[in-house]
């Protein structure tokens, strides 16, 4: 079970990817945010953990939220102080997971940053540069040849575990051998493949077609997203969390 954590907290989508299947919709433009700053004081956030329940069953506090958490320039002082705080309350306290679009892992103010968490997960989603703009949208100067480097850059130093989650869609279905590849290239723990089951502007694949894909991966250790247990769950604030992370905004493509 995990809790998300939203280091970048607003009322928009704060991006440096601009991806077709996004649940929040599509940015206007694809160049919207690309360079680091402050979004919200960490204080913030460490007073909204201090009203959690204890009681609640949690095993990741994992930093996602409105867009790519990595923008955070404070992102490093957030998981220090969520480990301080959780483990005053908690034994034992959770794990910290970070789920990021991989854009930044080659700068070392972010590995720095990410150095102490415990799982890092990794969005990989096109084996060219054509399918990476058509699929994912980055914002300018962002090019699948550095994200792929900055990733096994980062790999290469980090002691925590390691995944890679992918999203298919049509557009990017027939990349899925070369792609399968990359992962082994890159060493990934896990390797996740997903499809959009969630409402957005492009349909997922169906379960017949994730199987035919879940092949290429053989040998690594892939979980498929129509293969896994659903666990019940209930919001602290379902509007709240239908506003901030499951409304699908209908910006057009």
């Amino acid at each position: 079970m995990s809790l998300g954590l939203d280091p970048i907290s607003t009322t928009q989508k704060i991006c440096n990817f601009n991806c077709t299947y996004c649940q929040l919709g599509c940015l206007g433009s694809a160049d919207a945010v690309s360079e680091r700053r402050v979004f919200i004081p960490v204080m913030e956030l460490v007073e909204e953990l201090k009203a959690l329940d204890t009681d609640v069953a949690i095993d990741y506090m994992t930093f996602s939220g409105n867009g790519e958490p990595t923008l955070a320039a404070n992102l490093g002082e957030m998981i220090q102080a969520v480990k301080v705080i959780r483990a005053d309350r908690v034994r034992p306290a959770e794990k910290i997971a970070i789920i990021t679009n991989g854009t930044l892992l080659g700068r070392k103010d972010v590995q720095a940053d990410l150095r102490d968490a415990d799982l890092v997960l990794v969005k990989l989603e096109a084996a060219d540069e054509r399918i990476f703009q058509a699929v994912n949208r980055p914002a300018a100067g962002v090019s699948l040849a550095c994200v792929i480097a900055g990733i096994k850059e980062f790999k290469a130093t980090f002691k925590g575990r390691f995944a890679l989650q992918v999203m298919f869609v049509e557009d990017n279905k027939s990349q899925a051998q070369a792609i399968a590849r990359l992962a082994q290239e890159i060493g990934a723990d896990e390797v996740q493949i997903n499809t959009p089951l969630r409402k957005s502007f492009v349909k997922p694949l169906s379960p017949a077609e994730m199987l035919e894909l879940k092949k290429f991966f053989a040998g690594q250790n892939v979980r498929s997203v129509y293969e896994e247990d659903k666990k019940d769950y209930h919001p602290f604030d379902e509007q709240a969390t239908v506003r901030r992370h499951g409304q699908f905004k209908g910006q057009q493509i």
